[in-house]
């Protein structure tokens, strides 16, 4: 199959494995800069070019790997590819809702599933209402652009907490007001779910001094087992979403296991490098189920093609 990852950055681990593993199965990969592609709109010859004159009409596939500030491009661009036939792995509607946090979060809610208690004002003045509906300080606030662990701030007391929700909103920045999970301890899961199934999970723990497990702001990661429980979690968030593939975080409280995130771009190293599984692998085993494609023998031993996508 010919198939193609928009993304941003050919170097980064996650992109270069997805190009690995699939060149490893036979497949024709392409690495497609989202930034270098652009759309033809027309009723009778709809296209995607890029830049170095290819027209990409007859990929197979496509894995999009969107950064967060191309959300709106990389989504149109996706679409524009469902629209010509050719499979997602992500579609585009469950990308655009699933980088939308306080949508996302609304419809985890409305699925029954449990999810942090959290609050969403657009006025200053509701600052301590916000505070008093999280059960008050310590208290977790965060941008609802934010990713990786950014935009992310622990106010520990009421008056820090009051601090930085108006000063986030002087700045007419859209935020979320959340409770602390203290006996988290700083930890979290993340369970990595294909096609409705978890295919591997891991521990992050935040690095001392800091409250986010995230791997980008210093985390470490450890193998370790889940609960049913946890699992049906995860899978349901996917499912919710519309996401094949998903990066789904849970922290534990007394409560219960509690959904913080579902990630439609989740990075492949820390979970591949503490469980030593093939996540990549099986992502384009995924695609493979979904067109109903039998591997062949290859030609060359299964090396990559130089990515033409026009041959």
């Amino acid at each position: 199959m010919r198939i193609g990852v928009l993304a941003s950055n050919p170097d980064l681990y996650s992109n270069q494995r997805i190009m690995e593993a699939g060149a490893e199965r036979g497949h024709r990969m392409s690495f497609l800069d989202i930034r270098q592609c652009y759309m033809k709109l027309d009723p009778s010859e709809p296209e995607v070019h890029y830049r170095d004159g290819r027209i990409l009409n007859n990929l197979d596939a496509v894995i999009p790997r969107i950064r967060p500030s191309q959300t709106f491009y990389g989504c149109a661009l996706t679409r524009h590819f469902e629209s010509l036939g050719v499979f997602a792995l992500n579609g585009s509607g469950a990308i655009s809702q699933s980088r939308d946090k306080l949508f996302s979060l609304q419809l985890l809610q409305q699925a029954g599933l449990n999810i942090p208690t959290s609050g969403f004002a657009n006025s200053p003045v509701d600052t301590n209402e916000l505070i008093e509906m999280v059960g008050g300080a310590p208290l977790i606030v965060k941008l609802l652009e934010g990713t990786q662990g950014r935009g992310v701030v622990l106010a520990e007391t009421r008056k820090a907490g009051e601090s930085v929700i108006n000063a986030f909103k002087s700045l007419k920045a859209n935020l979320l007001v959340q409770e602390f999970i203290r006996e988290a301890q700083g930890k979290d899961l993340r369970l990595f779910v294909i096609d409705n199934r978890v295919v591997a999970s891991i521990q992050r723990e935040a690095a001392p001094g800091e409250f986010r497990a995230n791997i980008h702001q210093g985390g470490t990661a450890s193998v370790v087992k889940v609960t049913a429980e946890e699992k049906r979690l995860a899978v349901k968030a996917a499912k919710t979403l519309g996401l094949k593939v998903a990066g789904v975080d849970i922290i534990r409280s007394k409560k219960g296991p509690l959904l913080l995130e579902v990630n439609s771009s989740p990075g492949l190293e820390g979970i591949e490098s503490a469980t030593r599984k093939d996540i990549a692998g099986s992502m384009i085993i995924s695609i493979e189920k979904a067109l109903k494609w039998r591997p062949v023998t290859p030609v060359n031993g299964g090396e990559s093609s130089d990515g033409s996508a026009t041959d």
